[in-house]
């Protein structure tokens, strides 16, 4: 797949085939990607926490907000929840600020995650505190971000922004997922 081609596909789904399983040797083969991938001054801060079992990511989901635009959607139904999920850690003894880095890591982790034919969401809406005493997470470890992975079972659509300037994603009556974009001469300047 090309990149242009990668970057497309590479949405944020948050409907799954929850009883396609994805593996912990393909959760690590994406860790790895994210491991690979650029760190500000080299600290490599990032650490990861990895979860493929149901009872394990049922725990991780009841931490996490889904869609802030969606207001009458609570996240998926059983059923249609990530098979997996990847948490992203700071870790404070290394480093106390994370920068980009998390960001990237994620990105990568996406990519690697499409490329495979799968997909995810990266979600900063989290109740950090239920998420680290139900995973027993240790205070050295900053939760920065929870990637949700599976085998997308929705359709997510790209379309120009409209000329009233509203960026809010939407589902119609056909559950597809509709995410407006900037058309490219209105972010570029100069």
């Amino acid at each position: 797949m090309m990149m242009e081609d990668l970057i497309r596909a590479n949405r944020s789904y948050r409907r799954f085939h929850q009883d396609k399983v994805v593996d912990e040797g393909t959760l690590r083969e994406l860790v790895d990607l994210a491991r690979l991938s650029p760190s500000g001054a080299n600290l490599q801060p990032l650490k990861y926490l990895l979860s493929a079992e149901p009872r394990r990511n049922a725990r991780i989901f009841q931490s996490l907000g889904w869609a802030g635009y969606l207001k009458e959607w609570p996240g998926p139904e059983e059923g249609e929840r990530p098979s997996a999920y990847i948490v992203i850690l700071g870790d404070t003894e290394i480093t106390k600020e994370f920068g980009c880095d998390y960001g990237i890591a994620a990105q990568s982790i996406l990519l690697g995650a499409v490329s495979r034919g799968l997909g995810g969401c990266m979600i900063g809406s989290i109740n950090r505190q239920r998420l680290r005493d139900d995973l027993a997470i240790p205070e050295r470890y900053e939760i920065l971000l929870v990637v949700a992975l599976g085998h997308p079972k929705e359709r997510v659509v790209l379309e120009e922004l409209g000329p009233d300037g509203d960026v809010k994603y939407y589902r119609d009556a056909d559950g597809v997922h509709h995410v407006p974009k900037r058309r490219l001469d209105d972010i570029i300047i100069g």
